[in-house]
């Protein structure tokens, strides 16, 4: 179905739809007369000549020195060329795709002054499969993601290049291919394409919609731990969240429940210590704060995505434009950086549980390192190692980035987000915790492998879908293969979409 684009009520998995699967975009009717009086208003201000930032002046340090008529004309394309200063390989097509979306989002409000034929662009554009090339690094995330941005108007000039059907175009020859006519930038056009935070905006839509669905098997991964170290499981009774009150903690502990249900350790039927560890009592704590997190990140993206993220902005019904800083990626980047840090506590947590599964001090009668052969063995020692690795480099990733801040434009823009940063960084934290979480997997599955009580049905079928890719590590063998294979089948998301099957939404309690 063809998502109708008015200005409101995108949600992240609309972005995940269109910037993933191609779903299709359509302008609302109404938003199109918006973007149609906004452009009729800036019109009569320039024959008027009133001065207008961006329009009719330089930007940034410039922004006081007024153009004339003739430099108004091609001022639009000077502004793209010299934005157009990103460095490094392409920004995946998603990123990209998002990006776009985000901004015809922007225009829908009728606010931003372009003509609509650069709106209409950017939606055939999506439609036809035409996806510009954009330098993922280079934006410093305030006046907008101006340099990535600026790629994507390129071809709106005919230049730049772009991927269509699989092959990198020069831009010209790509919309050609496609159907669709250049629209060339006049008066407003370029600022009113690139001045907004959009690509790092749609990068954290689409880490949000991937974390959440981490965060998932996390718990997935906590209840196949739980089981193998006979853990008491008092501590997620509901009542005992309900009476402190923490939303996420609540909704963890119920999944938890959901997962283990069914089996010898919720029946009691399995002996069970007092009071366990932290990293075993404290999961619902602590994957409940990461999903309390990530839904206060997931309500500033969304207002981000909803919003006039733009300069100046115009009031067409008021005969009013301002100028000011609607750009500023501060407020996605600040809890972005948080959202990030979140799923590196989750894994620092995994990796204690299996810490436990491996160390026959703290695994309640596990073989140590969960091999038969101790010694001639060594099991899944090195697993732990590789863990390790990858949850240090999360820890210097979860740096935030939104204090970084470099003055540039000669002191103008003296405080910018860095937010492209905070982007960047989270989807590597988040491939890092892919891996983490799939060893914990395996090793959970290698402990239950030794157990001989009855697991709760999601735990059981999560189990199931681990041994159709890893094997019972019988005799030690290279594991990296492995490792590797869990980590693949962590992104996939195949064991959360089997386990929800059995137990079903682990988000509904």
């Amino acid at each position: 179905m063809t998502l109708i684009v008015t200005g409101a009520g995108l949600k992240i998995e609309d972005v995940h739809e269109v910037a993933r699967n191609g779903r299709k975009v359509q302008l609302d009717p109404a938003a199109e007369k918006r973007i149609l009086a906004c452009r009729a208003m800036l019109e009569k201000k320039i024959v008027a000549r009133e001065i207008m930032y961006g329009v009719n002046t330089g930007i940034g340090e410039f922004s006081e020195m007024v153009l004339t008529d003739d430099q108004v004309k091609d001022f639009q394309k000077y502004l793209i060329y010299n934005h157009a200063a990103g460095i490094g390989e392409p920004a995946p097509i998603d990123y990209v795709r998002g990006a776009m979306l985000g901004r015809i989002n922007v225009h829908a409000h009728g606010n931003s002054g372009c003509r609509l034929e650069i709106t209409q662009t950017l939606v055939d554009m999506l439609n036809k499969g035409v996806t510009p090339f954009v330098c993922q690094k280079g934006s410093v995330g305030a006046s907008g993601d101006l340099a990535p941005m600026s790629q994507i108007a390129l071809l709106m000039l005919g230049e730049g290049k772009a991927f269509y059907q699989g092959e990198l175009l020069e831009g010209k020859e790509a919309l050609n291919r496609a159907g669709i006519p250049i629209p060339g930038l006049k008066a407003r056009d370029g600022l009113a394409t690139i001045n907004g935070s959009n690509v790092l905006t749609a990068m954290s839509a689409l880490f949000l919609y991937d974390a959440e669905r981490f965060l998932k098997q996390a718990e997935i991964a906590a209840a196949m731990s739980l089981e193998a170290l006979k853990a008491n499981m008092k501590p997620y009774i509901a009542k005992l969240h309900e009476v402190r009150g923490f939303k996420g903690a609540v909704r963890s502990a119920q999944a938890i429940n959901k997962l283990v249900a069914g089996g010898d350790l919720k029946e009691q039927k399995v002996k069970c210590k007092v009071q366990d560890a932290y990293s075993m009592r404290s999961t619902p704590q602590v994957i409940g704060a990461a999903h309390d997190a990530l839904e206060y990140a997931r309500s500033q993206v969304e207002i981000e995505l909803n919003g006039v993220g733009d300069n100046p902005i115009f009031f067409p019904d008021e005969n009013l434009q301002l100028s000011g800083a609607n750009f500023q990626g501060t407020p996605v980047a600040l809890p972005m950086d948080m959202a990030g840090a979140a799923i590196t506590m989750v894994c620092v947590m995994s990796e204690r549980r299996m810490n436990r599964l491996n160390n026959p001090a703290l695994s309640v009668g596990l073989p140590a390192f969960l091999t038969k052969g101790a010694g001639m063995f060594s099991g899944l020692m090195l697993s732990q190692y590789t863990a390790d690795m990858l949850i240090v480099e999360q820890r210097i990733l979860s740096v935030p980035a939104s204090i970084q801040s470099i003055p540039a434009a000669a002191d103008q823009e003296d405080f910018v987000s860095m937010g492209m940063n905070t982007a960047i960084k989270n989807f590597q934290i988040l491939d890092n915790a892919y891996g983490i979480l799939g060893i914990e997997y395996m090793a959970a599955a290698q402990a239950l492998d030794f157990r001989e009580y009855q697991f709760g049905h999601g735990v059981t079928k999560a189990k199931e879908v681990i041994r159709k890719y890893v094997d019972f590590l019988d005799i030690d063998r290279p594991l990296y293969d492995d490792h590797t294979k869990m980590k693949a089948l962590v992104k996939s998301r195949e064991i959360l979409e089997e386990v929800e099957k059995v137990v079903g939404d682990l988000a509904e309690f």
